[in-house]
């Protein structure tokens, strides 16, 4: 079945950086543009990156880009997410998914403080 594990998350200080990434199983990854989302506690789901396939097409919404960007390797069926500069309001659990598989991860922890 559709595994996504995603790991990297951790405490950083505002304006650090970090990487986490997101490994798949169970499905042919080549074939499916990946997203990252996050959602911050009481707060609504946010989509912050979309890579495509073929071709790595990128996508990133305006409250992250330039500081956040999205890659993937389809042979070792992994996404990852880079993040800089990052903000307290970047504090989220951060999920990948596969939307055209209804498929999401567990989450990984991003907290930005001082």
């Amino acid at each position: 079945q559709v595994r996504l594990v995603e790991s990297g998350g951790r405490m950083v200080q505002p304006g650090g950086s970090l990487r986490i990434s997101c490994a798949a199983s169970g499905f042919d990854f080549r074939r499916y543009a990946i997203m990252w989302y996050r959602q911050a506690s009481g707060k609504e789901r946010e989509m912050v990156a979309q890579i495509t396939t073929p071709g790595a097409t990128t996508f990133y919404p305006d409250s992250v880009k330039g500081r956040f960007s999205i890659s993937r390797d389809n042979t070792q069926y992994t996404v990852s997410l880079r993040v800089n500069s990052l903000k307290p309001e970047d504090t989220a659990v951060y999920y990948c998914g596969v939307p055209m598989r209804s498929a999401w991860g567990q989450g990984t922890q991003v907290t930005v403080s001082a």
